[in-house]
Order: C-alpha cells, then structure tokens, then sequence
C-alpha cells in the first residue's frame, strides 16, 4: 500500500479523526515564573469535557520560539498525565522536559489525555468500550485532541508556527509518531520505547502490555507500526528504544525499523533519522537518549 493510501485508511480507522474540528477555545487559569522560565496553567475547552494543561516558556524574550507537543506516557499512572512535563516520571530522566525545553528557547505543551489526570473518569476501559462501540477509537479521540493542542501553539503570538515538533515516552511516543504521520505541519518528531511493529508483538503475547487506548480495529490489514512511522520520512524523526523492553523486542523493533529506514534511504533523508537502540535498557529513558533527544530538537527546530 502506498503512503497516501495508508495514510487515509489510518485517519479513517481512527474514527474522530476525520471530525471537522472547531478552533481551539483555551483559557489560561493562572501563571506562575520559576527558575528562568514560565508555567501557563491552562484549559482546553472540547466542548462536552475540558482537559487541564501545562504550557513551559522561556522566561525572558518573546519569540517567535520553536514549539514541540509533548504528550504524556501512560505506566497505569492515570493520576499524573500532563504534570510529567514538569514532574519527571520514575521511568524519565530529571529534570522533567518542560523546564529543559524552555532553558533551550522552546515552548513546551501537554494537556491531559481522555482517562488521565483531571480528566478520569470515565476511566480508560469506559471509554474504549463505548468509542468502540460507537464505532470510533479512543486513540483517534487523543490525536484528535493533540492536533486542536497544535493548532493552538502555531496560533500563539510568542510561537513559530514552521518550527513545530513533538515529543513523547510510552504512551506518548506513539501519540507523537502517529500525530507527525498524519499532521504535515509537524517538522520534526522524537519518540521513545514503544516503536514496535504490533503483529509480532501479539504473535509472543507482548501486545497484551498495551492498554485499551491503542486498540484499532482492523489496523494490520493496512499495515504495521513500522509503515506509519515511515509515513514521517522526509522530515527529521527521531526513535529511541530499549533491546530489554518486552514491548520493543528484537522480534517487533527489527522489522519494523528496517521498513523506516528504507522510506529514509528511498526519499534520500538517511541523516533526518535518528535511531537510538540501547543494548542493556528496558522501558526507560536513558541518559543518552536525553542528550541525543536534546541534540535532535537543537539541530532541526532550534
């Protein structure tokens, strides 16, 4: 299948993807300044529920800065969702990405996801059911949401709207590499330990560690993680996975990284890709993927 093919049939298996969206309405609750950079405590108004926010800024200047998406991880911790911009998850290296974006001159946001932090109930497995049953996707729901978060950093004053990128460990890797797959506006997208093709995943039970929210029907049939992920080529990507992580093994990552690599070469971007593969790492960011994460955004956005 060819990339404009699959990239339809995605966005179509999404469900709400497809949803004419309205422009963003967010209002800011209140603001605080820290050590060199600014919190925006924000709130996102999607109509029928409103999703807490946390934006980082640089403290002195005013732009235009480059801006980078963050969506936040899962790890069962559904009380934390966007705080992990500023509150560094056990599997994260500290300091946390927001303040580290912001010291570099980079606007940094995460809002919290369907089932997490303010946003709990109903929870996860409520909402997978009823989207579902309902004949859309709870992933499609996020990403739809993730796309309304873009739309309003490239509307913001204090923002370049050219330089956009994502970020994203776990949960919100997937997010980040599905989002850049489907949203041209993305220049640049880095994401960490959960870049896997998911058949072989199932075919050793491995998949069974995703949660509910990743559930598509009907996916394998247009293709595999590795073909969306190469959706991204040409522009700058970035992929950092763990040999010892069950939901990265051998088996799922190799074939699914060859496949990226390949739309790289083919498209003649081979240094636009980042692969970081760490041989004694599990489901953790490490301190090399920090720097070379760091690095990526300096060289494409910064």
């Amino acid at each position: 299948m060819n990339a404009d093919r699959l990239a339809d049939r995605l966005a179509a298996r999404l469900g709400s993807w497809c949803d004419e969206r309205a422009p963003p309405a967010v209002r800011q609750d209140r603001t605080e300044t820290r050590d060199g950079f600014v919190v925006e405590h924000l709130i996102f108004d999607f109509g029928d529920e409103s999703a807490p926010a946390i934006l980082c800024r640089p403290a002195d200047g005013t732009g235009p800065y480059p801006a980078i998406l963050c969506p936040h991880a899962h790890g069962l911790r559904y009380a934390i969702g966007h705080r992990d911009l500023i509150e560094a998850r056990p599997a994260m290296q500290a300091p946390a990405y927001g303040p580290v974006l912001a010291a570099r001159g980079f606007v940094a946001l995460s809002l919290d996801m369907p089932a997490f932090g303010g946003r709990q109930q109903p929870t996860e497995e409520a909402r997978v059911k009823a989207r579902l049953w309902q004949g859309a996707t709870l992933i499609g729901d996020m990403l739809r949401e993730l796309a309304t978060a873009l739309d309003y950093l490239a509307a913001r004053d204090d923002v370049d709207a050219a330089r956009l990128g994502a970020f994203g460990f776990s949960m919100g890797a997937t997010h980040a590499c599905w989002l850049a797959a489907l949203e041209p506006r993305l220049a640049a997208v880095a994401h960490l330990c959960s870049f896997a093709d998911l058949a072989p995943l199932i075919a050793t039970g491995a998949h069974d560690l995703h949660k509910g929210y990743l559930t598509v029907p009907g996916l394998l049939a247009d293709g595999d993680a590795g073909d969306i992920a190469a959706l991204i080529a040409p522009r700058p990507q970035l992929i950092g996975t763990g040999v010892e992580d069950p939901l990265t093994h051998d088996g799922a990552y190799a074939p699914a990284i060859a496949r990226v690599v390949a739309a790289y070469d083919q498209a003649g971007a081979a240094e636009c890709l980042t692969v970081i593969r760490e041989a004694a790492s599990g489901h953790a960011e490490t301190p090399r993927m920090r720097a070379e994460v760091l690095a990526f955004f300096d060289r494409w956005l910064g």
